[in-house]
This record gives C-alpha cells, sequence and structure tokens, in this order.
C-alpha cells in the first residue's frame, strides 16, 4: 500500500517563545485553512507551552497534525526534540538532551547548525535523527553547510520555516512519505522518507495568494 504525502512545518515558534508574536490560535486557524500544509511541529524555546495550547484548539479538527516540540537553549547552542511532551531539566548538556529524548521515544533534530546559536561542528559528534538543512532564516552558506553536515553524518535532511513572525509561516516544508500521524511522521523522519521544499507563495485565512 503506497503511503500518503504529508507536508509538515517542522520548525514554528508561538509568543510563550519570547521573541515571536504567533499565537497558538492563529497557528491552528492558519494550519487547517491551509490547502497543501497540515501538519506542523511547534518549537518554542524551551517551553510547551504554545503546543499544550494548540493542541487543545486542534482537537476539533481531524485532519491536521500538531507535533510537540521544544528548541532547547543548552550550554552549546540550541537542539530540537520532537515528540516528547515533557519539557527536559535546564540547564542542561546536548549529551543530556539527547539522552532525554531517546529514553522519551522522541528524535533530535539539529536546527541551523551553523547559524548563530547553532551547534555548529559539534553536531558531528552527536546522536542525532536529522538535520535542518533548509532555514529560510539561515544564509545560503549557512544551508549549504548544514547539508554537506548531514551527507556527512549520513542523516535526513528537514526543513521549517523557523517562523517568528505571522508572515514568516510555512516559508519552507518538510515532505514526510507517511499517513498524518506523529509516530509514523517521526519514524519516517529517522527513516530518511522525507524531502525539503520551499513553499512558493504565501497564504493567509482568507484563501489569497501573493508572490514573495
Amino acid at each position: 500500500m503506497r503511503k500518503n504525502t504529508t507536508r509538515i512545518d517542522l520548525h514554528i515558534h508561538t509568543k510563550f517563545s519570547g521573541d515571536a508574536t504567533i499565537t497558538p490560535k492563529l497557528i491552528v486557524d492558519q494550519l487547517y485553512a491551509h490547502p497543501t500544509i497540515k501538519g506542523l511541529a511547534i518549537t518554542d524555546h524551551d517551553t510547551l507551552q504554545g503546543y499544550q495550547q494548540a493542541q487543545k484548539l486542534a482537537t476539533i479538527y481531524e485532519d491536521i497534525l500538531i507535533i510537540p516540540g521544544i528548541e532547547v537553549t543548552t550550554q552549546q547552542g540550541h537542539i530540537t526534540i520532537l515528540g516528547v511532551e515533557e519539557e527536559p531539566p535546564y540547564p542542561s548538556t546536548i549529551e543530556d538532551i539527547v539522552d532525554f529524548a531517546k529514553k522519551r521515544a522522541g528524535i533530535i533534530v539539529i536546527p541551523h547548525p551553523y547559524r548563530e546559536l547553532g551547534i555548529g561542528n559539534t553536531a558531528k559528534n552527536i546522536q542525532a535523527d536529522a538535520i535542518e538543512v533548509l532555514n529560510p532564516r539561515s544564509t545560503h552558506k549557512e544551508n549549504m553547510m548544514a547539508e554537506e553536515l548531514a551527507k556527512e553524518k549520513n542523516l535526513p535532511g528537514v526543513s521549517g520555516s523557523d517562523a517568528h513572525q505571522p508572515r514568516q509561516m510555512w516559508t519552507t516544508y518538510t515532505e514526510v512519505n507517511t499517513e498524518l500521524n506523529i509516530d509514523e511522521v517521526l519514524n519516517a523522519i529517522k527513516r530518511g522518507l522525507v524531502k525539503v521544499k520551499r513553499y512558493q507563495q504565501d497564504y493567509d485565512l482568507n484563501a489569497k495568494k501573493r508572490q514573495f
């Protein structure tokens, strides 16, 4: 049986990150209204509050997926956990976070490794499950370096908008060859059944599209 292709923005922040303005309600409303992207991971800085609120709001919809995520600030830089509904202790080292995630069946994604607050070449020694190779807030060179890192480590490359403002949402996303189910999505990411994509048009709740 052929799997469906699910489009997911794997890196979105809400107002609970402290440096973002997007509300959980806006995320859910726009995700439901979007014609093609039907899943996302809320990856706020060091908190699950945004995910928790969005998940409650999303329960009335059957065809959208909210993945629990958290972009953790470690002593060495940022690292992202997906699939865990528990906040790790703070402060923590990268090794602490990897151990925390693995014990809870979560996956580790290295976000924007070569941008400010990325962990850089430290990622070469981390037991990660995927590398963020396309981040619209990173430079072309930084994204290319991340792609080379993924190839070197033989890890899947994923993408997310890293949106902090509403207009930044959905600018890039990941195509996952699986059904709209958290466990299946996480497993597909680990297996490399993914493609990174750049969305060519903005989309808003009024169903109007406008070129960048």
